[in-house]
């Protein structure tokens, strides 16, 4: 859909990011050096909780860069630059996690390094699902606990809720960045935290090991 002069302009002026890229447009190598610096933690962030792995996620936010820049010359604002870019960063995992899927090379909860997760994941699983532990948990053992509710929740569900928790995105920037209607976005995070709410109370309770999440 084509967005209006007044909508463009509105961007260009609320957006720092999008002024950079407008730069980038103009073959700026130091505005987009200054994109990735501003994104690249926050990309790998989010790619690490969907693919698992820190090196493959690092590898795969340099795709997304690298697609950013192939596409530099037909960009248009249309949006938040960070709603374009996590938009590409969620095509891009989707397709390194079928392309690992048709390999069988998918092997959940193998690796040491990631045996713990992340404080600020932990957090926010437990957040979102609106639970808090009723016994003494062991730090690693509630990482543990939280690494598995997350990874059990599919990929769409676990998507939404990062882009909303971490990047702080409205439904309309998560819709935009999924390709889902608004209303979709609502009920997908719905379903999200009901499913985390699911899996985590059981163990928040009494140690028991999180359920199997439905696929919907």
């Amino acid at each position: 859909m084509a967005t209006s002069d007044t909508s463009l302009q509105d961007y260009k002026l609320c957006d720092p990011d999008v002024q950079l890229m407008l730069r980038v447009r103009d073959d700026d190598a130091l505005a987009f050096e200054e994109l990735v610096q501003r994104y690249q933690n926050r990309l790998v962030s989010i790619l690490q909780h969907l693919v698992r792995k820190r090196e493959q996620a690092e590898d795969l936010a340099q795709e997304v860069f690298l697609r950013v820049y192939r596409a530099r010359k037909n960009y248009q604002p249309q949006a938040k630059f960070s709603t374009w870019l996590f938009t590409i960063a969620n095509n891009v995992a989707k397709n390194a996690k079928r392309s690992l899927a048709r390999r069988r090379e998918v092997n959940i909860a193998n690796e040491a390094q990631e045996a713990d997760a992340p404080p600020a994941l932990e957090q926010m699983a437990l957040a979102a699902s609106g639970l808090m532990p009723a016994r003494q948990l062991d730090k690693s053992e509630r990482a543990e606990m939280v690494r598995l509710a997350m990874e059990r929740l599919n990929e769409r569900q676990r998507m939404a809720l990062l882009l909303s928790k971490f990047e702080n995105m409205s439904y309309v920037e998560i819709a935009d960045a999924m390709d889902l209607s608004v209303q979709a976005t609502k009920s997908l995070l719905c379903r999200a935290r009901e499913s985390l709410h699911t899996l985590l109370e059981p163990y928040m309770q009494d140690g028991s090991s999180p359920a199997e999440a439905s696929d919907d």
